[in-house]
């Protein structure tokens, strides 16, 4: 895993076949596609769609300090050497609690893109980072106990079961538990 910048000065993540960037203007038009895909909104807890003006405003906020925004996006992509990268996802650090060293962690890859391995180098880039760089002690995620494929993300990166939120989660039938996991920074 590297940290560089790219051509237009922003900075990146980058690893074998995946980087890890900002959010850019020209990102706008693909979130307003990602954000009101309602495929997805029970996992993103979504309950309206977004105009496409609320993404614009976001992506143009996006840049601010997480200290202050209390949370950071960076868009997935596929950086295949020689050629063009390709925008895959995004993942999300959210919830950033700077006293107590902690954050959530969400992460969204798209079709075609999925059981590629994509998310896998995405999220261990990104937990070195959330942990070397923003120096946190700890990590958590909310799945379903339906949600087999994050449930097998998660775990194989190491996070553990820590709690169960009991009907936690209505999906329009029926109450859901939601299972938080969590990882902690044991090489402080």
């Amino acid at each position: 895993m590297t940290n560089s910048k790219s051509k237009n000065g922003s900075h990146q993540i980058k690893g074998i076949h995946v980087k890890l960037r900002a959010l850019e203007p020209t990102d706008v038009d693909l979130l307003y596609a990602w954000e009101n895909d309602t495929t997805i909104w029970e996992v993103s807890n979504t309950l309206a769609p977004f105009s496409r003006f609320q993404i614009e405003e976001y992506v143009l906020n996006a840049q601010h300090d997480i200290f202050t925004a209390k949370q950071l996006r960076l868009m997935v992509e596929l950086a295949e050497p020689g050629k063009e990268a390709v925008p895959a996802g995004t993942i999300d650090l959210f919830d950033f609690d700077p006293l107590h060293h902690r954050a959530g962690v969400g992460i969204l890859i798209r079709e075609p893109y999925r059981a590629k391995g994509v998310a896998l180098e995405a999220m261990t880039m990104f937990i070195q980072y959330a942990f070397n760089t923003l120096r946190l002690h700890q990590l958590y995620c909310n799945i379903s106990p339906d949600n087999a494929t994050s449930l097998h993300l998660f775990e194989k990166l190491g996070f553990e079961k820590c709690g169960i939120k009991k009907e936690w989660v209505h999906d329009g039938q029926r109450w859901q538990d939601e299972w938080m996991f969590q990882l902690i920074n044991h090489g402080e």
